[in-house]
């Protein structure tokens, strides 16, 4: 792209920047004619006799018809290269080393800036893969995540320092993240050798460092999003160190997030100690200002109902007017949700609902992968004892629920069946813009 024609990107609308040019071309006139009041007018005068001297000089060189459109033409390549050549100015001083143009910068974080406030609830993996994709549709956006991890890097570190476990907020933190992608990939290093570093990653450790210095995890996040430039927040569902537990059909009770994701027997009921764990205000506060709530995808009883075990976080959501919107993950997982379709783990969700004395649906809507076809990707899941998460639609809806189904997993060829970031927030937004052409009608 020419440099004029960037130039002339500048006057399309929803910058925020010609009315501020204009603003300050303005002042700069109403200050010289103040100036020139102050004096009397004379210099009024004398640049009016100037002027005109110059212009019947001028006129009787060349033409009118010639001189006028000359000068205009002369006059606005300065203004285009002035202004040109002075955001080029600021964007060399902001960021040196990015290849995007200043105008296109600016467009993006107008276009998000206009985007609505999402609130997605869960942990894990799945999570981060959905911030991932959202944060090219606003920049509102609120991640709550699950503090109840106790295995690997977070729960080393939890059972040794005393920290809430750092890893699904690093994942989080990294995912929203608009810094370069070096300072990134840092984050999110993993350390595969060295005694006491090794199996921890760098973004784990600087966290745990940064709550022993501020003296609390939330700081600790707003420090690191400042560093990483998130755009957005990132909350942990509590700042109490939660510790699960789970009833299964056969009676017996298992403790621990990672015991309870290999299950020998169907999840019954999962609970937390201590009981009823206080939410952040800025959770809440997200919430109440939210225009979409997502839950999910993730580890069903490891991720996401982790949240549920909030009462001030499931009263918010009760409360609030907005779209709430359930994202079942793509395949099952072994020793956590064996045999469940996307009805069983709306029930998963109910009862635990239930088991808090709230009877009501929490979410109504739900987002589902189209129905998988048989390839050799699949079959290795199903050799592993994982099978896609079957979706009956039809009978869903019958049930009272908003049934979507997208092809989530994209449609590029992957060596894993996960979903794909941006198919992900793609079905969302459509679903939130057709619920808010449904409200507005």
């Amino acid at each position: 792209m020419t440099r004029s024609q960037r130039a002339v990107r500048w006057l399309q609308p929803g910058l925020v920047v010609k009315r501020w040019v204009l603003t300050s071309g303005l002042g700069l006139m109403m200050a010289l004619l103040g100036a020139a009041v102050w004096a009397d007018l004379k210099p009024i005068y004398w640049i009016l006799e100037t002027l005109s001297w110059f212009l019947s000089t001028i006129t009787t060189v060349l033409p009118r018809e010639i001189t006028g459109p000359l000068v205009l033409i002369v006059g606005t390549s300065l203004v285009l290269w002035g202004q040109s050549r002075s955001f080029g100015a600021i964007q060399q001083a902001l960021a040196p080393d990015k290849d995007t143009v200043l105008v296109d910068a600016l467009r993006t974080q107008s276009r998000l800036n206009r985007g609505p406030n999402i609130v997605a609830i869960g942990g894990g993996t799945g999570l981060s893969t959905l911030l991932s994709g959202l944060k090219r549709y606003s920049s509102h956006i609120t991640a709550i995540v699950t503090v109840a991890d106790d295995g690997g890097s977070s729960g080393r570190l939890r059972r040794e320092l005393g920290v809430l476990p750092p890893g699904d907020i690093r994942n989080c933190l990294a995912a929203l993240s608009t810094e370069e992608p070096l300072l990134t990939r840092l984050f999110q290093y993993r350390f595969t050798a060295g005694s006491g570093l090794e199996g921890h990653s760098f973004g784990n450790l600087f966290l745990s460092a940064l709550t022993a210095i501020t003296g609390n995890l939330e700081t600790a996040i707003t420090a690191s999003s400042r560093v990483l430039a998130v755009q957005g927040q990132v909350v942990p569902a509590t700042n109490v160190d939660v510790r699960l537990w789970a009833e299964l059909e056969n009676g017996d009770r298992i403790e621990g997030e990672s015991n309870i994701g290999h299950a020998p027997s169907p999840i019954v009921r999962l609970g937390c100690l201590p009981e009823r764990p206080p939410a952040l205000p800025r959770a809440l506060e997200a919430i109440a200002s939210a225009d979409l709530i997502l839950l999910g995808p993730g580890s069903l009883y490891t991720s996401l109902l982790p949240n549920l075990l909030v009462p001030e976080l499931v009263s918010a959501i009760r409360r609030s007017r907005a779209p709430r919107l359930y994202i079942c993950n793509l395949m099952t997982q072994p020793g956590e949700t064996d045999g469940l379709d996307v009805r069983g783990h709306l029930r998963a969700i109910e009862a635990q609902l239930a088991s808090l004395g709230i009877d009501q649906r929490l979410f109504t809507a739900v987002l589902a992968q189209d129905d998988l076809d048989d390839s050799p990707l699949v079959e290795h899941y199903r050799s592993r004892g994982a099978q896609p998460v079957v979706c009956d639609a039809d009978d869903l809806r019958s049930d009272g629920y908003d049934v979507t189904q997208a092809p989530l997993q994209g449609a590029r060829p992957t060596a894993t069946l996960r979903h794909d970031s941006r198919s992900l927030a793609l079905a969302v937004m459509r679903f939130y813009r057709g619920h808010r052409r449904e409200r507005d009608q």
